[in-house]
């Protein structure tokens, strides 16, 4: 009789133990319990820590409460102003209603992604593709309120949205390219006109303070001299003034070329001025003196050969040798 009692026993505690171990739940810090009895919400949420529930009767339901991010898949959207751009963004949300997000909406991490995709678009043709590349503070405010006001009723509490990135065709950005070189380039030749005009500014100060001062132009002069020179260059320039230049020129011509430029004009024709910036034409080689010219061969051999035949001819009159001379 007592064996068998005893083993009952055993039976017994077994039997509870194995009861307590399906009752017995725990629910970590970042989660709440939410507990279904014959398929109905019983009670409150579950806090965490250990808590029991009816085996075979209960069903508890753990909802994670960390902060969910959740990135949204690229959407592709037409501006404003008719720009077609593709526009990704991250939703960060936390469950603040265990509860609410199980029993109000079947699956709340698809619905809220769903609703952040769906008020991307929205967001995209709403707005200028200006206040997208500049302006994203303001649509991440608006797209926040339109995530959080029907997630509110979900127990779903959107923190913060933020826009990724805006992807823009090679054309607009070969375009907004070539507006910002040239936006750059109005700007450089504006600041380099603005340096021009205060450089003539006191440049003509400068030319005012030399005018009034010569000795200043010479020591100017003497001074970009040594500038020059100290760069140890081979070649060193001098600048002369043209009006040297006028004196040399007229200092080097020739006296007598107008005398005989005007003797080779017929008498009564007026002789033109010259002017001084004209030089005097190169004269051109006199007349070709025979007699200074070595006798040829064939005038040699012709002169012997006439004094050979006939001898010298008559008083006044050419020999033979002479006539092929004066011939050739």
């Amino acid at each position: 009789m007592l064996p068998e009692l005893l083993g009952a026993v055993i039976a017994v505690l077994c039997v509870g133990l194995v009861c307590l171990g399906m009752a017995a739940r725990v629910v970590k810090q970042y989660e709440r319990g939410v507990l279904f009895r014959l398929g109905r919400l019983a009670g409150e949420v579950r806090e965490p820590g250990l808590t029991l529930v009816v085996p075979f009767v209960d069903r508890l339901t753990k909802v994670n409460m960390q902060i969910v991010t959740m990135p949204i898949p690229a959407q592709e959207g037409i501006t404003r102003d008719n720009v077609t751009v593709r526009v990704d963004a991250v939703v960060y949300f936390r469950v603040i209603d265990a509860a609410s997000a199980l029993v109000k909406v079947e699956d709340y991490r698809f619905a809220v992604s769903q609703m952040a995709q769906t008020s991307l678009r929205s967001i995209i043709g709403k707005s200028d593709l200006d206040d997208l590349l500049s302006n994203r503070e303001q649509l991440n405010q608006g797209l926040e309120l339109m995530l959080d006001s029907p997630a509110v009723g979900w127990g779903i509490q959107v923190d913060r949205v933020e826009i990724k990135d805006v992807s823009l065709p090679d054309t607009m950005k070969r375009s907004m390219a070539r507006q910002a070189e040239a936006d750059r380039e109005r700007r450089a030749r504006i600041i380099n006109a603005d340096a021009e005009l205060q450089a003539s500014k006191k440049l003509a100060e400068a030319a005012q303070q030399m005018a009034d001062t010569p000795a200043a132009l010479q020591l100017r002069l003497l001074q970009t001299v040594m500038a020059v020179s100290a760069e140890k260059n081979s070649t060193l320039v001098l600048p002369i003034p043209v009006e040297l230049l006028h004196f040399l020129e007229r200092g080097n011509r020739p006296e007598g070329a107008a005398e005989q430029r005007g003797a080779r004009m017929p008498s009564g024709t007026p002789v033109p001025a010259i002017p001084d910036a004209v030089p005097d034409a190169v004269p051109g080689p006199g007349p070709l003196d025979m007699s200074e010219l070595p006798p040829l061969p064939e005038q040699v051999e012709s002169e012997s050969e006439g004094e050979d035949e006939g001898g010298p001819g008559e008083p006044g009159m050419p020999g033979i040798g002479e006539r092929q001379v004066t011939e050739s």
